[in-house]
């Protein structure tokens, strides 16, 4: 890895100093006052107990939700504390606030062998703007910093890229490692053939990486509600289907230019528009006026999965359908299926975080694939561009 990693880090940095660790606890609450998966919770544990081993004091910063720079209770951490101690057995503290000078005296006072857990940084309204001056008072909370949020690290944000300005070192964390080391395996050296899967919703966000996977990889399949604006792109009828109308002609020239290696729905299931009843599954190419496509269909899924079972390096972002409604979730569940086969047959597999990381951990084959990401639009962005704002912020290995 370019950049400097927490595990570099000598005895005499860490042993009795402040740790400020920005971590990605963006997770769901349970509307108890619960949290609903603590998958993002676990993931930064490695680097936790790495610097309690260490005898460092870890601050934690992270975001819920998106506030808009205002106090939230329902956006709050607070119920992220009591699993963070729960999984890593030592006392954690929340203080409810965040760059005010009882937070930066708690950190002082912060005991060895606990951690402290600062509230929603978004509730800070100069967070998102990367304000300078919240930036130089959030660097007051430690003594060095880390970075194991991931899936914030392509965001320009004052607790990403303001604090580690002003502390040295400013190191990554393991799962930030690790993140990186599975994503420079796909931009630089993926084993033949290279199969991408493309899904979700919107195509805008994917254009970059589109355009940059068309360079590189030998098979990119394409489903989910982006597959019916390549359709309408092809001057099909795709009915009732939702599809991005500015998109239409972007989808157009991506396809032009790799006719061979783009591979779109055969078959699609169709039903009323919005509702989770009445499907059908009809040809790509003959969706009714009244109807919407939301899975791909039967046909599709095996060429997919055929593809997939192929593939030295596998890289999967987005939902094949509306998976979450019943009856349109077999197409997502197929792709899961057969990345999990294709890990275990030898192929390096990689979701790419977001809706498809839910997916392949709700089908429960998370721990069958090569790697998992954490962050969706971290991801996609590293992979276009070799780089994150996060990730310029810390400092050379």
């Amino acid at each position: 890895m370019k950049k400097r990693s927490v595990r570099s880090l000598d005895a005499a940095t860490l042993a009795g100093r402040r740790a400020l660790v920005r971590v990605d606890y963006n997770v769901p609450l349970d509307g108890a006052g619960g949290v609903g998966d603590a998958a993002r919770i676990e993931a930064t544990l490695p680097t936790l107990d790495l610097l309690l081993d260490g005898r460092a004091r870890p601050i934690l910063m992270s975001h819920l939700g998106r506030p808009g720079g205002r106090v939230r209770p329902e956006e709050s951490l607070r119920p992220v504390a009591a699993v963070l101690q729960q999984c890593l057995g030592v006392p954690v503290h929340f203080l409810e606030s965040t760059d005010t000078d009882l937070a930066v005296q708690t950190s002082h006072e912060l005991p060895e062998g606990e951690v402290l857990l600062l509230e929603n940084t978004r509730f800070l309204p100069g967070e998102t703007a990367n304000d300078p001056a919240l930036g130089r008072r959030l660097a007051l909370l430690g003594d060095f910093y880390v970075n194991d949020a991931f899936g914030t690290m392509h965001r320009a944000h004052a607790s990403v890229v303001g604090a580690p300005a002003h502390l040295t070192p400013a190191a990554a964390g393991l799962l930030v490692e690790a993140e990186l080391e599975a994503l420079a395996c796909l931009r630089e050296s993926p084993r033949r053939p290279f199969v991408v899967a493309f899904g979700g919703a919107k195509i805008g966000d994917k254009i970059p990486l589109m355009e940059s996977f068309l360079e590189r990889a030998d098979r990119i399949l394409i489903g989910g509600a982006i597959a019916n604006t390549f359709l309408a792109a092809m001057g099909l009828p795709v009915g009732e289907s939702m599809i991005e109308d500015d998109a239409v002609t972007t989808a157009a020239e991506l396809a032009a230019r790799a006719p061979d290696r783009l591979v779109l729905p055969v078959d699609v299931v169709v039903g009323e528009p919005g509702r989770s009843s009445g499907q059908a599954v009809v040809a790509a190419e003959a969706i009714p006026w009244n109807l919407a496509a939301y899975d791909i269909g039967p046909d599709t899924r095996e060429q997919f999965a055929a593809a997939i079972a192929k593939a030295g390096t596998f890289f999967w972002n987005g939902p094949m359908g509306w998976f979450e409604a019943e009856g349109y979730g077999e197409g997502t569940l197929s792709v899961a299926g057969a990345a999990a086969a294709a890990a275990e047959a030898g192929t390096f597999t990689v979701v790419g975080g977001g809706d498809s990381a839910r997916a392949i951990r709700e089908a429960g084959l998370a721990d069958r694939v090569s790697h998992v990401s954490t962050g969706g639009g971290a991801s996609l962005e590293f992979l276009a561009h070799g780089t994150l704002p996060g990730l310029e912020a810390l400092d050379d290995a």
